[in-house]
């Protein structure tokens, strides 16, 4: 991996990394593909939407259709019929959302497949050698997300364990040509944090992610978090933030230093009727929208805005039509490039504190 800094405003950064399936200009987003696949959407409509990389997840794939198979097809990029870069997850998180139903040891993760029921063993080196069959660009080590609330003890601990399963992703990673990030832990914690920032620079990862939040806690807590550590992660590699957010949260991030995002709540609103403009939140199944001729946005050049109406999507959501969860992610997904495009604009420009500071005052999500 190639990471250049094109422009800085003070932390916000406009960046290039070359990655082997393509170069990626931030600040990101990254689509939700977790089951190789972003919901509703086929791979040319995220590229006519301008996804530079999506994310898959490691826990899904592995079990289902299973690493082995994906490989024989060579690898994700081929089996989904996507030629751009992709992301993919650990597992850690999805672990941690199954709480009450596995066990974590120091050996790794027992848990019970959602799929099968079958007893399922993940561990760092299991994790690795699936991203490494997957054949990802970028690669996740395997972590333990710290649940909300923890003790400082009970997410020291968990902070440690994490420490010495990024020591041996790496190890297991060793020998990949493709790139293996870390995930600082610590939950709410500022010190557990830094913490946990010092011991994984002793190792050469490609880059660095913000893991753990976005899990119950209060926003301010979210914020502090990303205020206070997000610009002390390595100043030549990316920077990621893990599962986070709404657009405020976005545009919060990218002025402390954050370079890259996913999240599935622009996919998952949208097939709830929530859509996203810049002029705010619309909620498509209040009753206000039914005789709306107008489009979601004005302001917006995506394919729903520019040919359909409010009414009509109105319609389609009450209908239970596969359309309107298809042309409500694509508006979505639009919008969440099309802000992210445009904060890279504007630090290139010298003017994202204005903007931001601005957006972060008016808009509503």
């Amino acid at each position: 991996m190639n990471f250049s800094i094109q422009a800085k405003q003070h932390y916000a950064r406009a960046t290039t990394l070359e990655l082997p399936h393509g170069s990626l200009k931030t600040p990101i987003f990254m689509p939700v593909g977790t089951h190789a696949t972003v919901k509703t959407l086929r791979p040319d409509n995220l590229v006519d939407l301008g996804a530079q990389i999506i994310l898959g997840n490691t826990f899904h794939l592995m079990l289902q259709p299973g690493a082995h198979l994906i490989a024989e097809m060579g690898g994700l990029h081929e089996f989904m019929g996507w030629n751009k870069p992709i992301l993919t997850d650990s597992g850690g998180f999805q672990v941690f959302s199954l709480k009450g139903l596995n066990k974590i040891t120091e050996e790794g993760v027992l848990f019970s497949s959602p799929y099968s029921g079958e007893k399922v063993w993940l561990t760092p080196e299991v994790a690795m050698r699936v991203q490494r069959a997957l054949n990802s660009d970028i690669a996740m080590i395997f972590d333990e997300c710290t649940p909300y609330p923890a003790t400082h003890d009970v997410a020291a601990r968990s902070m440690e364990l994490s420490l010495r399963w990024a020591e041996r992703s790496y190890q297991a990673f060793q020998g990949s040509s493709n790139n293996l990030f870390a995930i600082v832990q610590g939950g709410m914690h500022i010190d557990l944090r830094l913490r946990s920032l010092e011991g994984l620079t002793k190792f050469n990862f490609q880059g660095f992610a913000l893991g753990g939040l976005s899990v119950g806690e209060p926003k301010d807590m979210m914020r502090e978090v990303i205020e206070r550590v997000a610009h002390c992660l390595p100043e030549e590699r990316p920077r990621y933030l893990m599962g986070v957010g709404k657009p405020r949260d976005l545009v919060h991030a990218i002025l402390y230093g954050v370079d890259m995002f996913d999240c599935v709540l622009p996919s998952r609103n949208a097939r709830n009727g929530y859509l996203y403009t810049w002029e705010g939140l619309i909620r498509l199944r209040n009753a206000q929208y039914k005789r709306d001729y107008t489009p979601l946005s004005a302001s917006c050049s995506c394919y729903t805005c520019k040919n359909f109406t409010k009414a009509y999507l109105h319609h389609l959501d009450k209908s239970h039509e596969f359309l309107g969860l298809h042309l409500n992610s694509l508006h979505n997904l639009h919008f969440y490039l099309d802000l992210v495009t445009h904060c890279r604009e504007k630090i290139l420009e010298g003017t994202y504190d204005a903007f931001a500071h601005h957006f972060l005052n008016t808009y509503a999500d």
